[in-house]
């Protein structure tokens, strides 16, 4: 399906939204370039678990665990990883058995080491306006 956003509150709204679909071990895998909002989703998707503290880009440390909401999530960037052997190799198996949400930014980084129920979000900027977003979720529906 897909969705326009016209700032990073909705964006973030929308985030809200799949993470009220999302069950224990979900992967959301996020396609889209820089500057996209990504991470703003992703704050939505905290905010939807229930989390109530900050959510940041996990760009230099390759992932955020958000503990304290109906689940917990764990936020990946994959932009500095070279393959999914590195994936790998940080524990990826055991993120995904903790239960939790795992959304991964820069996903076509390590695309075969997303599960074959993964949820994809592509996120592009709309021509009209700098600010709108054209969101696309794939893998699940949204109420």
């Amino acid at each position: 399906m897909e969705y326009l956003t016209h700032n990073e509150a909705e964006t973030e709204a929308l985030g809200a939204r799949l993470a009220a679909v999302l069950s224990p071990g979900a992967v959301v895998a996020y396609q889209g370039g820089l500057g996209m909002g990504k991470t703003a989703f992703t704050r939505g998707l905290g905010r939807g678990l229930g989390y109530s503290g900050r959510v940041t880009s996990p760009t230099f440390t390759i992932v955020n665990e958000y503990e304290g909401g109906r689940l917990p999530l764990f936020h990946f960037d994959m932009y500095r990883l070279p393959d999914e052997d590195a994936l790998f190799d940080i524990g990826w198996e055991d993120y995904l058995d903790r239960g939790g949400v795992c959304a991964v930014e820069w996903s076509e980084q390590v695309a075969q080491a997303m599960p074959a129920d993964t949820v994809y979000v592509t996120i592009a900027r709309c021509p009209e306006a700098d600010t709108w977003r054209t969101i696309t979720i794939e893998g699940v529906d949204l109420p």
